[in-house]
């Protein structure tokens, strides 16, 4: 069996947690303050609020790109804790954790399959890995066998993104970060990616989501948390929110969104 195609059976099951984190961009104006939330495997966790309320900072803690003030980052697999506040976004992939941002991610200039290649360096020592893991990008997503030595800048905006989720899923990771995958795409390149993230939950990853389409996350995911300047707001089951989508909108209306550039 090869490693992007781990069934849900075999994968051990990875929970990521933020205790208390207060992170900052800039000294003295922290976009978190005290951020608290646990993400399940087989879950979508979903993570909601207006513009500037932190919920893309939340990824990039989680992801290792900032490392918060205060509070801990904690992977935890069965009775193991491992605290990951101070390891680095490079090594976090080793530790079977990836990141999709927000917009288009591949390098256009590089080939399909150099994309693609690139995703498998936390396998780099392993030749036999890394061939296993791209035979099967191929095969989970064979638009792309056709097109391996294109630039990928030649690819639709659509076919891209499947190029970055084939990269991202290269090391087969238990723990999936995925930063607005709907914004600036076409519906149906949306209703793609979200099919992805229901899969990767079927496969028993951990999927933590943040999406200003609302309606959509919600429909996909099964725990939500709401921010609010950079706090804990509410916390529930998606289905308890989806029925009060436009009171939850109003209230973020009305707090105002301070459109930072790190939200």
């Amino acid at each position: 069996m090869t490693a992007a195609i781990t069934q849900a059976g075999s994968r051990a099951g990875t929970e990521i947690r933020l205790a208390g984190v207060t992170a900052e961009y800039v000294p003295g104006q922290p976009t978190l303050s005290g951020l608290s939330l646990r993400a399940a495997p087989g879950r979508i966790t979903v993570v909601l609020g207006p513009n500037g309320s932190g919920k893309s900072t939340a990824l990039k803690v989680m992801a290792g790109l900032l490392r918060p003030r205060r509070g801990r980052v904690d992977m935890v697999r069965g009775a193991e804790t491992r605290d990951l506040t101070g390891v680095p976004c490079h090594d976090r992939a080793r530790h079977k954790i990836a990141y999709l941002p927000q917009g288009h991610s591949v390098f256009p200039a590089m080939s399909v399959h150099d994309n693609l290649a690139l995703g498998a360096w936390p396998l780099k020592r392993d030749r036999h890995a890394v061939a296993a893991a791209i035979a099967a990008a191929y095969e989970r997503y064979p638009l792309l066998r056709g097109k391996r030595r294109a630039p990928a800048g030649s690819l639709s905006g659509g076919q891209q993104r499947i190029l970055e989720v084939a990269r991202l899923l290269i090391p087969d990771p238990d723990v999936v970060l995925v930063d607005e995958p709907s914004a600036g795409v076409a519906p149906d390149v949306a209703a793609m990616m979200y099919a992805e993230l229901a899969r990767m939950r079927s496969e028993g990853r951990t999927v933590v989501l943040v999406d200003q389409d609302v309606r959509s996350a919600l429909a996909v995911g099964d725990v939500v948390y709401t921010l609010r300047s950079g706090r804990n707001h509410r916390h529930g089951s998606a289905s308890e929110f989806a029925g009060d989508v436009p009171s939850l909108v109003r209230d973020w209306l009305s707090t105002g969104s301070t459109g930072e550039a790190g939200q």
